[in-house]
């Protein structure tokens, strides 16, 4: 990301879950406000245009990590918790349509990104609810917990974390070293995020897909092999881990669709509990 203007990816995915909301008949991500938040470009999310398959599947996936982080947030609120933090938020608006009574959002992102999404729901009319925090972050120079904690977050309860379309474009070291910080501030924290693998079977669309990134001022910099990522997931102290391929993403929420949208390539899902989180009824 080029300093002081906003995350170029960010811009690309927010414009993807809007296309969802228009094209895909039914959204397996249902959210209203993902075309007002685009502003001028929902008009042209909204016209019809060539689809090609790879494009379509990558519209699939920015959709569905959104309800798989969502859904394990609902979990997370039923057992108790109330403090859910997105990280690289975005154009996430989450915050302005939360279900959830007494839930506290707190959105950290690069300063740049986030002064665009605040001028953006102001150009969208968009009030900011009171239950909602914006934590801007300099990741290169502050840490995520003083700063949270600088912002209300209280360190000492449980929280949720959501970390979607992030991970692949840190140095390894970094994703773990925040998803470790993340399992030690408390015991009963949870995280659903986002990851890719190593895979020459999708050789083609990866290297493509890594290409316009790249293009972007943003390349990919991780992957992660499955067996080994669990493995330090649970070195970190998670305890209920769960990992999603494209099999089985597409299992779970596009079967039957007549469509025919699915995921595919090499992006994985996963989320982690700690142990208070998974022990709690």
């Amino acid at each position: 990301m080029k300093d002081g203007t906003p995350s170029a990816t960010a811009q690309r995915v927010a414009r993807y879950r809007a296309e969802h909301q228009v094209w895909d008949v039914p959204p397996v991500f249902t959210d209203p406000l993902a075309l007002p938040i685009i502003g001028e470009d929902a008009a042209a999310a909204a016209r019809p245009a060539q689809d090609a398959p790879e494009m379509r599947a990558l519209r699939a996936f920015v959709a569905v990590r959104s309800r798989f982080a969502e859904d394990a947030l609902a979990a997370a609120v039923a057992r108790g918790v109330r403090q859910y933090v997105i990280l690289g938020a975005g154009l996430d608006t989450f915050a302005y349509r939360n279900p959830h009574r007494d839930l506290r959002v707190f959105e950290v992102d690069h300063p740049a990104t986030q002064a665009w999404k605040r001028q953006r729901i102001g150009e969208a009319a968009l009030a900011v609810p009171p239950a909602l925090t914006f934590v801007p972050i300099d990741f290169a120079s502050q840490a995520l917990f003083t700063e949270l904690g600088r912002h209300g977050f209280d360190g000492a309860s449980q929280a949720f974390f959501s970390w979607l379309g992030v991970t692949m474009y840190l140095e390894p070291d970094v994703v773990l070293e925040t998803l470790r910080a993340i399992a030690m501030a408390s015991l009963g924290n949870a995280v659903a995020f986002d990851y890719r693998i190593a895979s020459p079977e999708h050789s083609g669309a990866a290297v493509r897909l890594a290409a316009r990134v790249a293009l972007a001022g943003e390349p990919f910099r991780s992957t992660f092999e499955p067996h080994a990522l669990a493995a330090e997931l649970r070195r970190c102290g998670y305890e209920q881990i769960e990992d999603l391929a494209a099999d089985a993403i597409n299992a779970r929420y596009f079967v039957g669709r007549s469509d025919g949208l699915q995921v595919r390539g090499s992006a994985h899902l996963a989320s982690a509990a700690g142990a208070s989180a998974v022990d709690r009824p």
